[in-house]
């Protein structure tokens, strides 16, 4: 097999209706995902009991992720043809993530996918090496631990992507004013959201106590389980023992798409919210695929970058295995350590050319039991 020297050579295998996009599917998606989020506000407004309230959060939190993907393909430009449209939905299906659209098209769209496990560029999941961690004060040690725990990834989001590069971050002079804009459309949905529920709440319970506590049930707390949910996908996305950051000449755009990115196949039930965010090598090659045509796309591009594009099964118990090896990352010699600094798996290949399979990977650096 002849190794394609750039992404769009890799991507001229992709047939040309993986990119068909016709604005009555991405409304129909929409207008699902907006109803079991509304479903789940329901449920939660309706009842305390303990089995009403996980449920609740639980829908709530896959609807609000369900919303967010759809956001993501919206603000790439891939579910709708029309630029106004695009931009239209996305904001309106980020507001219960909490996201404005003009940062995360900056940080998202540009930062991330333009220099993909990039050392120094790339702020997602970006690893620490064991010379920083060793710098490191004691409280600073302690979060990197917490976040980079199996459990921690919520907490990580939030700071590191949510709160820094969301709210927080100052944007250069020429996107201020939309900044601000989107900015500010998520402050006012999120301050209608809570007068709203603090008056449902009100009315039913009686009390202020009432009102606070149903904007903690029905719109803090499935927001929470969003950013984990967001956050544990993200990173099961771009960090595992296989899958490589580079530094200097080592990286270049079209290693950083394939050898950076990971493909799994998830649940059906699960994959029914997720709408295929987890076939996410594609995506990186090319954003411009809508999420529904990814699966396709995927098997289209075996046929020039092999079993790297080939989806492989996800568990939960494979992620807790990534939290427990990849902790800091060598990047002289291309491998994830733990914070003892005892190599966990080999170094990741990198002669020229050479994109290695993505479940070959897997299958050479994780315990034989969880590998199938």
């Amino acid at each position: 097999m002849v190794i394609p020297k750039s992404v769009r050579a890799a991507t001229a295998a992709i047939p040309a209706d993986c990119y068909d996009n016709p604005a009555w599917k991405g409304l129909a998606y929409l207008a699902r995902d907006a109803a079991l989020y509304a479903a789940a506000i329901a449920v939660l407004l309706s009842s305390d009991h303990p089995v009403a309230l996980l449920a609740g959060w639980a829908l709530g939190g896959l609807a609000v992720s369900a919303l967010f993907v759809l956001a993501h393909d919206a603000a790439h430009g891939a579910l709708f043809r029309n630029p106004q449209l695009s931009r239209a939905v996305a904001r309106l299906a980020f507001l219960p993530s909490l996201h404005a659209l003009a940062a995360w098209q900056a940080g998202h769209n540009r930062v991330h996918h333009g220099h993909t496990g990039r050392r120094d560029v790339d702020f997602v999941w970006h690893p620490v090496t064991p010379e920083q961690y060793a710098r490191l004060s004691p409280a600073a040690r302690l979060r990197h631990r917490i976040e980079w725990s199996a459990a921690g990834s919520g907490i990580y989001y939030l700071r590191t992507v949510w709160w820094a590069r969301m709210m927080r971050l100052a944007p250069p002079p020429r996107f201020r004013a939309a900044f601000r804009r989107d900015r500010a459309l998520v402050v006012a949905g999120a301050f209608a959201a809570l007068v709203a529920l603090t008056a449902l709440g009100v009315a039913r319970y009686g009390t202020w106590t009432g009102g606070a506590w149903t904007v903690v049930k029905a719109g803090i707390v499935p927001w929470l389980v969003f950013t984990w949910i967001i956050g544990m996908t993200v990173y099961v996305q771009h960090i595992h023992p296989g899958i490589a950051w580079h530094a200097g000449d080592a990286w270049t755009p079209l290693r950083a798409q394939v050898d950076g990115t990971a493909t799994w196949r998830v649940p059906g039930w699960l994959n029914f919210f997720w709408h295929n965010v987890y076939v996410h090598a594609p995506h990186h090659l090319d954003p411009r695929i809508p999420f529904y045509h990814l699966p396709r796309a995927a098997a289209a591009l075996e046929a020039t970058l092999g079993e790297t594009m080939r989806p492989v099964r996800w568990r939960l118990r494979d992620y807790v295995a990534t939290t427990r090896q990849c902790k800091l990352y060598d990047f002289e010699r291309g491998r994830w350590e733990t914070y003892g600094a005892h190599p966990m798996v080999r170094a990741v290949p990198s002669a020229e050319g050479e994109l290695p399979a993505f479940h070959a990977r897997i299958a050479d650096r994780l315990p034989p039991d969880l590998v199938s």
